[in-house]
């Protein structure tokens, strides 16, 4: 069985577990399933804005997709959520990620 079916067979008895959701997307992106990544990413950010590994993947998702205004927004609420929370690594990582899309729109 694939992995995400597998996924999806777990989220039939737990359907708003976080990690479940976001390991599904993650999935969906290895498998280049960039829609449907992206839809589980928004959802699961609108209904656990906490769990803040999503905000870069899915900013990274509108980059992607050279929606570099959403991206950058994306970006900038998990950061302000992580500074908040003290994750100091999520935090870097989308500060990062931030940063070099605003330097690569420069050039």
């Amino acid at each position: 069985m694939s992995r995400i079916k597998q996924l999806e067979e777990f989220l039939k008895n737990e359907p708003n577990d976080s990690f479940l959701n976001y390991a599904l997307a993650i999935e969906y992106v290895g498998q280049k399933d960039y829609a449907k990544a992206k839809d589980i990413f928004t959802q699961l950010m609108e209904r656990d804005p906490d769990y803040t590994a999503t905000y870069y993947h899915l900013g990274k998702l509108y980059q992607n997709e050279k929606n570099t205004e959403k991206a950058e927004e994306i970006y900038e609420e998990g950061i302000r959520l992580t500074r908040l929370k003290r994750e100091q690594h999520k935090l870097a990582e989308l500060q990062t990620a931030l940063n070099n899309m605003l330097f690569d729109d420069d050039e």
